[in-house]
């Protein structure tokens, strides 16, 4: 490794927010970090996906953005508060395909790990997770082939096997790729939360080995910060790392003891606002922490929301969220609704150029609004869209609306037909039933039976 040691993240004595898919995304990064955590981990990203994306400076929200240049999606998001204290798990299942991932990130995290614990089916079947285990000769190649390449720390993190023996030889084969530290899930790969863990074989494997050893798999009895530490104990390891706890109220890291879930969630979201993080991440784990609250009147409320702005609301940062979103459409942010065929961010520098497909130009006579049709804002099917608008047109006593639809790289617009105009949206859906209903909406607020107030209140439009 070029990088000197001093320079190089430590994993010794830390207390780690495990990888999680979903839940390891930057804005829940930052709140482990500010609470107390020392080391963060991402949620599990794929070789693949890594691989084909490209590398951008975002200035509107001073982040690092590794964009799929097919759809513009964001793969991963990271940010200097994090640089020196974040660890990117891998799924991989090939050495050459792992190396080319490491080089195009290394500069914009602390380490990286290879995911070699998770059970799912997903990463099994692609030769990826708990599946290395069975495969060690591939596994410590993937391995060795990072640390002598790379210029960050690598490791892994395992589950263990059935028999200590064997579990203690496959850490020690590991351990002399030149790993910088190894995390054990105290479970095999068949056993799941409910079962008891055995911080008796992370005991035996710390005595055997010369890297760090990272607990994993106490969260059933980690209550409070000062569980941390008895489980840390218990398993004999260097470093204790926190999953399903930190899951619950990412508060736990906090030496001064548990936040209320209501203080954690507006700081959760406030920082979901900031970093533009999607609405249904945000949405998942904020349902993560409210478990049986969601049955709660508010908690029903919640789960009809299906924007940022509208969780927002419910824990009073609505205004806020709006402002923010402004502020950053402003800078030039590329976010959902300027997702359409074939145009992406430009990945090369900061400025947002778009690549265009042939996307055939609007007739000029056709009245076209930026609106989305966000199926949460309707309750009833009387008052979706296209019903309002055929219940007007009856009552009117006029010729009923006809829709023409396009469908374009997996994108939808639509154009609604009505008394003699045309009517659409810029907003491109992702079927044809909601091009249809955002259309629709066009419509409705041009002939003035929905207000431009109700739907920017909704998040339907977004000045």
């Amino acid at each position: 490794m070029t990088v000197e040691t001093e320079k190089q993240l430590n994993y010794k004595n830390k207390v780690i927010l495990a990888p999680m898919v979903r839940f390891g995304t930057l804005p829940m990064r930052l709140l482990a970090l500010e609470f107390g955590a020392e080391i963060v981990y991402t949620e599990e990203l794929i070789d693949l996906k890594l691989i084909k994306s490209k590398r951008r400076f975002n200035s509107a929200l001073d982040t690092i953005d590794f964009v799929d240049p097919s759809d513009g999606t964001i793969v991963f998001r990271t940010c200097e508060k994090e640089r020196s204290k974040v660890v990117l798990q891998l799924g991989t299942s090939n050495a050459q395909r792992a190396l080319s991932v490491g080089k195009l990130i290394q500069n914009d995290i602390a380490g990286i790990d290879i995911n070699m614990g998770c059970p799912k089916e997903f990463s099994i079947k692609g030769g990826m997770g708990v599946a290395l285990l069975a495969a060690p000769e591939k596994a410590a190649n993937i391995l060795r082939t990072l640390c002598e390449n790379l210029n960050i720390p690598v490791t892994c993190k395992i589950r263990i096997l059935p028999n200590l023996e064997d579990t203690i030889k496959l850490v020690q084969r590991f351990a002399a790729t030149g790993i910088a530290a190894i995390a054990i899930h105290a479970r095999t790969r068949d056993e799941r939360p409910q079962h008891e863990p055995h911080p008796d074989f992370i005991r035996e494997i710390a005595k055997c080995v010369n890297i760090p050893v990272i607990a994993n798999g106490g969260s059933r009895d980690i209550q409070k910060y000062a569980d941390i530490f008895k489980f840390k104990e218990l398993c004999g390891a260097n470093s204790v790392m926190i999953a399903r706890a930190a899951q619950l109220n990412i508060s736990i890291f906090r030496k001064e003891g548990l936040l209320p879930i209501d203080d954690v969630i507006y700081r959760y979201l406030k920082l979901s606002v900031d970093y533009d993080n999607a609405a249904h991440n945000s949405k998942y784990c904020v349902q993560n922490i409210l478990k049986e609250l969601q049955e709660t009147p508010r908690g029903k409320k919640f789960l009809q929301c299906q924007t940022l702005q509208q969780i927002c609301e419910i824990w009073n940062l609505g205004e806020y969220c709006y402002t923010k979103q402004l502020e950053f459409k402003e800078k030039g942010n590329f976010g959902r609704r300027e997702v359409a065929p074939g145009h992406i961010p430009d990945v090369e520098g900061p400025d947002l150029k778009r690549q265009k497909l042939e996307v055939p130009e609007l007739p000029k006579d056709v009245i076209e609004c930026n609106i989305a049709f966000l199926r949460s804002n309707y309750t009833a099917d009387t008052q979706l869209p296209k019903t309002m608008l055929y219940t007007f047109s009856c009552q009117q006593q006029k010729q009923k609306p006809i829709y023409e639809t396009q469908g374009i790289d997996k994108l939808f617009r639509a154009i609604c037909a009505y008394d003699g105009k045309k009517y659409t949206s810029s907003f491109w859906e992702k079927n044809k039933k909601q091009a249809e209903q955002g259309a629709a909406l066009v419509c409705l607020l041009n002939i003035g039976v929905v207000s431009e107030d109700s739907l920017i209140r909704n998040g339907s439009i977004l000045r």
